[in-house]
């Protein structure tokens, strides 16, 4: 399975976003197959936040849209929305302890972690900090 990091979310559904095009694309291959792909929580949760925010969009998107596009993501056949479950701690814990990581990053931590317990085969980001965890294998689809 295929899970889907923030940054592919954003520029997917940001028309002004860089790499829109691509980026939609993607999602789109995944959409229209038929393999399972997923969201993970924390990955939606970041979208919500960050395209919503006008300190980073001068016109930002509204809540209900963006929320309008989860709930249009949810309703496909072939995606999953990932969530910690009981085990998690002992996924997250060696990554977190052996990336050696602190404050904030334990957000990428936290969903290469959920990954990881759901058996995610592949991370598709444009995040480089993903590298941290070598047990979880990315890749960067719009430079593939």
């Amino acid at each position: 399975m295929i899970a889907v990091d923030t940054n592919l979310l954003v520029y997917a559904h940001r028309v002004d976003a860089q790499f829109h095009a691509k980026a939609r694309e993607s999602i789109e291959t995944l959409a229209q197959g038929a393999a399972a792909w997923a969201i993970p929580w924390p990955c939606a949760h970041e979208f919500i936040a960050i395209v919503t925010n006008a300190r980073i969009f001068k016109t930002p998107t509204t809540m209900k849209l963006a929320l309008a596009e989860l709930r249009g993501l949810a309703a496909l056949p072939n995606v999953a929305f990932l969530a910690e479950g009981e085990g998690y701690l002992e996924q997250l814990e060696p990554l977190a302890l052996g990336a050696g990581i602190q404050g904030g990053a334990i957000h990428d931590a936290r969903v290469a972690a959920i990954c990881l317990y759901h058996g995610v085969a592949e991370l598709w980001s444009t995040d480089r900090d993903f590298s941290r965890y070598p047990a979880l294998k990315t890749r960067n689809p719009l430079t593939s």
